[in-house]
């Protein structure tokens, strides 16, 4: 069996990773301003930053989707699970392609505040608002995709699973830690605020472990799935 096509998903995860981190940093948007800057100050940000943030936009809406061809692999994955059905998978497989709509949602809203930035500042704050929580607050998408991935390892009837039984438990853990991003909605200050440490930094720590980790244990599998190949063969 030839797994290229799966390797070649799976390895783009740590070329786009650090295209994205790099064009987040070069926008200027990490770490975020605060959501208690006035109007002017929005709007001075963005005048004043103008090339770096539409160059960050830019990338980011060349390369956001590039993580897409990851979590395909993982769904790959889990159709090779031991299930009456592939109901988890195709879950998985929604969940992921919405939650990439969204992200790429915020650039837009990004984008849009840098393409005029003559506006009056009060639609300049109103469109930087809508990019941060959409950015930030739409968790719901990648808790699904983590709990529909920790039952379908946990219904995996295989001798040996597709995936390791603790690796069900990291994802429902990712999703609980996730959830407090959903609350930036609600506060412009303090630990759940779109800039805090718990709507951003937990949100952002948390989703850059899971990659990483998922990463190694994608690599597990499919090591596991052409070594099955070999054998059989």
């Amino acid at each position: 069996m030839n797994l290229t096509d799966q390797r070649i998903c799976l390895w783009l995860v740590p070329v786009f990773g650090v295209v994205l981190l790099s064009a987040f940093g070069v926008a200027g948007v990490i770490p975020p301003p605060s959501p208690t800057l006035t109007a002017q100050e929005v709007a001075n940000f963005y005048r004043d930053n103008l090339g770096q943030i539409r160059a960050g936009m830019i990338t980011v809406n060349l390369c956001g989707l590039m993580f897409i061809p990851f979590y395909m692999v993982i769904v790959v994955q889990m159709q090779r699970m031991a299930h009456p059905s592939r109901a988890f998978a195709y879950s998985y497989l929604s969940a992921a392609a919405s939650a990439g709509s969204i992200f790429l949602f915020a650039d837009l809203a990004w984008s849009i505040a840098a393409f005029r930035p003559e506006r009056d500042p009060q639609l300049i704050m109103m469109l930087n608002d809508l990019a941060w929580m959409a950015f930030i607050s739409p968790v719901g998408f990648i808790m699904a995709q983590n709990t529909f991935l920790a039952l379908g390892i946990y219904m995996d009837a295989r001798r040996q699973p597709v995936f390791p039984r603790w690796v069900a438990h990291f994802n429902i853990l990712t999703a609980l830690l996730m959830a407090p991003g959903a609350f930036a909605l609600m506060f412009r200050e303090g630990p759940l605020a779109w800039d805090g440490s718990l709507a951003f930094g937990l949100h952002l720590g948390t989703y850059a472990v899971y990659i990483a980790v998922m990463f190694f244990v994608v690599r597990s599998a499919l090591n596991h799935q052409a070594r099955e190949a070999g054998a059989a063969a």
